[in-house]
């Protein structure tokens, strides 16, 4: 898979990394998803937190789970270095950050291979300082009328990769950003698992900076 050509390979099972920084909600999900025939499979799971509970999630499946705390690196570059030796030990063929709360380096490595899930429509409410409650409460103090979540590929740039797939929800007028994340919640449960599906499929193409997504293949065609 690279940036500029098709990803994925028909056939056989998506390699994934997850990276994360706490209760795994969404691991959970898209181990779920893959009990029900997601084409994929959790490789491994690094933690920028030691606690962070996605980790036992992982541990419960036997999967490797891996703690790379930010904090006992001097900076973001010897805490990259760490990611990166625990991916090449697991070769995975796409990353996935689900609630990673620390700077991810491509390093020519992992360029159109990398996910990330933002709960806001990208370019709104997005970049630095734009994670967790602090969207929602952004959204809200906003007065728009819908949000949503986007699934993109991961950039030097915060938030500004390829957009994947993005949905809308409605914003409602006794929103709470607790009940407002809940609903943009669920969308992610569902874009993410779909985003996966079309890169296990080979079905993404990203061109000039956008991607692009191909039909399915009917049956014929197989």
């Amino acid at each position: 898979m690279t940036a500029e050509g098709e990803s994925g390979d028909r056939g056989r099972r998506l390699r994934i990394a997850v990276l994360l920084s706490g209760n795994g909600t969404s691991l959970e999900n898209l181990f779920e998803q893959i009990d029900r025939g997601l084409p994929a499979e959790v490789v491994c799971v690094l933690s920028s937190k030691k606690t962070a509970y996605g980790l036992k999630r992982a541990e419960k499946r036997g999967i490797p789970a891996i703690a790379v705390p930010r904090r006992d690196h001097r900076d973001v570059t010897a805490f990259n270095d760490a990611l990166h030796e625990a991916l090449d030990r697991h070769d995975p063929d796409l990353v996935c950050l689900l609630g990673f709360l620390s700077p991810f380096e491509l390093r020519g490595r992992y360029e159109g291979r990398a996910l990330n899930v933002h709960p806001a429509l990208i370019p709104a409410f997005s970049g630095k300082g734009f994670y967790g409650h602090h969207v929602h409460e952004a959204v809200l103090e906003s007065g728009v009328k819908l949000t949503g979540a986007t699934v993109h590929f991961v950039s030097a740039g915060y938030d500004e990769g390829p957009i994947l797939l993005q949905d809308t929800v409605p914003v409602e007028e006794d929103d709470t950003p607790e009940s407002l994340a809940a609903r943009v919640q669920a969308l992610e449960r569902r874009l993410l698992p779909e985003a996966v599906r079309l890169i296990a499929e080979g079905r993404v193409r990203i061109e000039g900076g956008r991607t692009r997504i191909a039909p399915a293949r009917s049956a014929e065609e197989d």
